[in-house]
């Protein structure tokens, strides 16, 4: 009877293979956490600090440090993280020698709110984000009578003077009014600005811009103390 040595060889290769894979198993879930590692995407400007994320990762009552791997529930940590307000997105892992790794991307605010009652941002996603002890971020100021069902109305109009070079730097604040229109300051002149409702936003803004050029060109822009763009197609204005 001819011997398949290829057959016998294969079959202690994969009983080799089961053997390591079975050790490595067993001498993985037994090792423990010997450290936790928490970075933020774009380091600078932290609204969140160290204590604060590792807060979170608190299981059973304590610090995962010197506990099992086994025992770590990744996706509980990661929904808690997640779940912060200064958070846009996370991910909670484990390295093969034992370090617990987050990595934090926070959100980015683009206007902060003021009300009698409360002040927040709003971030670049229209979701409202407290404010930070940590970290003041330099954003729009917006002031007046703002409910909770404002903030995409706020958002659409911070988003569109920021993303405009001209009207980023120019306009300084944002104030709604109670019948829902909204006026903003300017940073050179100091007029006020009736942009009316938010809607046909892109074409009062263009005609701001031509209003701009041309008064800034002939040094007529400190004649004006309001400049209406409520009107359809229209730059009306109110002199000193």
């Amino acid at each position: 009877m001819k011997i398949n040595w290829n057959y016998i060889k294969g079959l202690f290769l994969a009983a080799l293979v089961v053997f390591l894979y079975g050790f490595s198993h067993k001498k993985n879930s037994t090792q423990k956490v010997h450290d936790i590692s928490i970075e933020f995407e774009k380091g600078d400007n932290l609204f969140m600090n160290y204590d604060m994320v590792n807060k979170l990762l608190i299981q059973n009552g304590k610090t995962v440090k010197n506990q099992a791997k086994s025992v770590i529930d990744l996706q509980k940590f990661e929904a808690k993280v997640l779940a912060h307000p200064m958070v846009e997105d996370a991910s909670v892992y484990l390295t093969v020698d034992g370090l617990l790794k987050t990595k934090i991307k926070q959100r980015t605010p683009i206007a902060r709110i003021t009300t009698n009652s409360s002040s927040y941002y709003i971030d670049r996603q229209a979701k409202v984000m407290p404010l930070s002890s940590n970290h003041s971020a330099r954003t729009l100021l917006v002031s007046g009578n703002i409910k909770e069902e404002d903030s995409k109305k706020i958002y659409q109009l911070a988003s569109t003077i920021l993303s405009d070079e001209f009207l980023k730097k120019q306009i300084i604040g944002v104030q709604k009014m109670q019948n829902n229109e909204f006026v903003l300051m300017t940073r050179i002149g100091g007029q006020i600005i009736l942009i009316g409702k938010i809607e046909d936003l892109k074409q009062k803004f263009e005609n701001l811009k031509s209003f701009f050029n041309k008064t800034l060109a002939d040094n007529t822009i400190d004649n004006y103390t309001t400049i209406n763009l409520k009107y359809n197609n229209q730059v009306v204005c109110t002199k000193k």
